[in-house]
C-alpha cells in the first residue's frame, strides 16, 4: 500500500498563529511527543527569524532523533545558511527554500520579473544542495500562480536538486477540483516530475485545507503539511489528526497509509492545545469533546447494542478511552494510576505523587471526577512545577456593596514569601492587580477567557489569560473549581513565561 509521508509544521507555521507563543523547553517538548506520533517530517522552525527560534530549531534537532527535521528559509543566502546552522547535527536534516511565485506576491510585495524569481530559486535550492541532500522548495502561493509558470519553476529547481516540491495554497483560495486539477498538471507537464516528492500545504481560510490536501494525494501527492489541531496563520492549517484519520478510516477509498501510531492523537491534541493556549472546540472533528460523544436517544441505543452504528471510528484507536471509569474521594493510588495510563500518560513518581494529591484534594470537593478533570489536573500540575513564581495563597473579599479586596501570596524562586494586597472593581481586577504589585513586571491584559471542564455547578474552570508587554503577546492558564484561583494561576503563568522569554534574551 502507498505511503502518504506527514509533514508536521505546528511549531513553524502553528505558533504563526495570532497570540500563539512557545519557549524552547515547550517546543522541544511537542517535538517529543510529534515522535511518538510518528511524524515523519517535523518543520521545527524559521531560525533566521529570531535567536530564541534558532536555539530551538538546533535543540530539537540534537534532541529528537527519528524524524526528519526540517528548517525554514527564504530564499536568500543568510536564511539558508543560518538554518544548516540550525539543523546540521540533526540525524536527518532538510532544508525548505521558499519565494513567492504568483503575480500579486510578485509585482506588489517583491517587484521582482519572472525571469528573476526563477533564477532566484535554482540558485538557492543550490546552495541549500551543498549542505544537505534533502531540500524542499516552495514557489509561494501556488493556487495563485499561472500552472505554466509553476511547471517551469518546479522543473528548474528539480534540476537545481530540490527532492521535494510543495505546493502551497498560502491563502487558502482554492477549490478541491481546481487544486486537484493543479497537482494532476505538475504530473504532466514537469518532465522531471519522478525525481522528486510532490507536497502540499494547505491554509483553511475557506474551510476546505483538508478537503484540498486530501484531493491532491488522490493526484498523485505524497506528502501532505499539517498541524496539531489545525492551528496556523490566519484560519490556520491543515488538521494532521482529520487528514490521518480520514485515510485510516477511508482505506478502501484512498488505498494509502501513514507511519502514524494514532493512538497519540489526543495526547498530542491536548499538549498542544494547552501549551499555545489555544482551546479545541467541542465539535472539533476526532479530538474535540463532543467528537465521541452521543446525546440522542436514538444514536444512544444504536451505540450499546453496536458502536459501528454512529460511530466511524473506535474512539480508542486515536487515544481516547472507549469507556469513561468514574473516579472519586474513595479511589487509590492504583486506580488513579490505571485511569493515568489509560489517558496516555506516563508520570515520574514525583509528578505521580504530586498529581495523585491534588486528585485527592479535587475529588473532596466533587463527587464525580472525570476524564477531562484528571486532564487538566495533571495539566494544572505540571504548568506550576515549571513556574518560576507560584501562587501560594488568595483570599478575596468581594459583594454588591463592597469594594472587591483581594490578599496574594506567591513563592519566589528562592523560597522567599511574598505578600501584599490590592483594591480593584471586582475580584479578578483585584487579584491581578496585587499580583502586580508584588512583581513589578509591566504589562496589559488583553483577554480573559473563563470555561468550564466539566459539567455541573462543581466543575473545574479553566481561565485564559493573554498580557502583553513590549508588543509581544504572552499567554497564561489555569485551572481550579475557584474561578478566581484559576484566574489567579493563569496570570503567574502569563507573567513567568514573560519573564522566561526575557531571561532567554538576555
Amino acid at each position: 500500500m502507498d505511503r502518504v509521508i506527514i509533514f508536521d509544521t505546528t511549531l513553524r507555521d502553528g505558533e504563526q498563529a495570532a497570540g500563539g507563543m512557545l519557549n524552547t523547553q515547550e517546543k522541544l517538548g511537542i517535538a517529543r511527543q510529534l515522535e511518538k506520533l510518528g511524524v515523519d517530517v517535523i518543520e521545527a522552525g524559521f531560525p533566521v527569524s529570531s535567536p530564541g527560534d534558532f536555539e530551538a530549531v538546533k535543540l530539537i534537532a540534537q534532541e529528537v532523533r527519528k524524524p526528519v527535521i526540517c528548517a525554514l528559509a527564504r530564499a536568500h543566502p543568510k536564511d539558508i545558511d543560518r538554518a544548516w546552522e540550525a539543523i546540521k547535527e540533526a540525524a536527518h536534516s532538510r532544508i525548505h527554500v521558499f519565494l513567492s511565485a504568483s503575480d500579486i506576491h510578485r509585482i506588489h510585495q517583491l517587484k521582482k520579473s519572472r525571469d528573476e524569481i526563477l533564477h532566484t530559486s535554482r540558485e538557492m535550492v543550490a546552495r541549500a544542495k551543498q549542505y544537505t541532500d534533502d531540500v524542499e522548495f516552495s514557489p509561494m502561493d501556488a493556487s495563485r500562480t499561472e500552472p505554466k509558470y509553476i511547471f517551469q519553476i518546479l522543473e528548474a529547481v528539480i534540476d537545481a536538486g530540490a527532492t521535494t516540491l510543495n505546493i502551497p495554497d498560502t491563502v487558502g483560495y482554492a477549490i478541491h477540483d481546481e487544486f486537484g486539477r493543479l497537482i494532476e498538471g505538475i504530473f504532466q507537464n514537469v518532465p522531471n516530475i519522478n525525481q522528486a516528492v510532490v507536497s502540499v500545504h494547505c491554509h483553511n481560510d475557506l474551510g476546505l485545507a483538508v478537503a484540498n490536501s486530501l484531493e491532491s494525494v488522490r493526484q498523485g501527492a505524497r506528502q501532505i503539511e499539517c498541524t496539531i489541531n489545525g492551528i496556523g496563520e490566519r484560519a490556520g492549517n491543515a488538521s494532521l489528526e482529520e487528514i490521518v484519520m480520514a485515510v485510516k478510516t477511508r482505506r478502501d477509498f484512498f488505498n494509502l497509509t501513514t507511519n502514524i501510531n494514532t493512538a497519540q492523537i489526543y495526547k498530542t491534541s491536548r499538549l498542544v492545545s494547552e501549551l499555545t493556549g489555544f482551546l479545541v472546540q467541542p465539535n472539533k472533528a476526532i479530538v474535540g469533546a463532543n467528537a465521541f460523544a452521543h446525546e440522542s436517544g436514538v444514536h444512544q441505543d444504536g451505540v450499546i447494542k453496536m458502536p459501528i452504528t454512529y460511530e466511524i471510528m473506535d474512539p480508542r484507536t486515536v487515544g481516547i478511552p472507549a469507556s469513561s471509569l468514574v473516579l472519586g474521594k474513595l479511589s487509590g493510588r492504583h486506580a488513579f494510576k490505571e485511569r493515568l495510563a489509560e489517558l496516555g500518560y506516563s508520570l515520574s513518581e514525583e509528578d505521580f505523587n504530586r498529581s495523585f494529591l491534588a486528585f485527592k484534594e479535587l475529588a473532596d470537593k466533587k463527587k464525580r471526577v472525570t476524564d477531562r478533570d484528571i486532564e487538566s489536573l495533571v495539566a494544572e500540575e505540571q504548568r506550576t512545577v515549571s513556574e518560576t513564581y507560584r501562587l501560594d495563597r488568595i483570599q478575596v473579599s468581594c459583594g454588591d456593596r463592597g469594594i472587591p479586596t483581594a490578599s496574594v501570596r506567591l513563592r519566589a524562586p528562592d523560597g522567599q514569601i511574598l505578600a501584599d494586597a490590592a483594591l480593584g472593581t471586582g475580584p479578578v481586577d483585584a487579584v491581578c492587580k496585587a499580583i502586580n504589585r508584588l512583581l513589578g513586571i509591566p504589562s496589559e491584559l488583553t483577554e480573559f477567557t473563563v470555561k468550564s471542564v466539566t459539567e455541573g455547578i462543581d466543575a473545574i474552570g479553566e481561565v485564559l489569560i493573554r498580557i502583553d508587554s513590549g508588543g509581544i503577546t504572552y499567554t497564561g492558564r489555569g485551572a481550579d473549581t475557584d474561578i478566581i484561583v484559576a484566574s489567579a494561576k493563569a496570570y503567574i503563568n502569563a507573567l513567568n513565561r514573560l519573564l522566561a522569554a526575557k531571561k532567554a534574551s538576555g
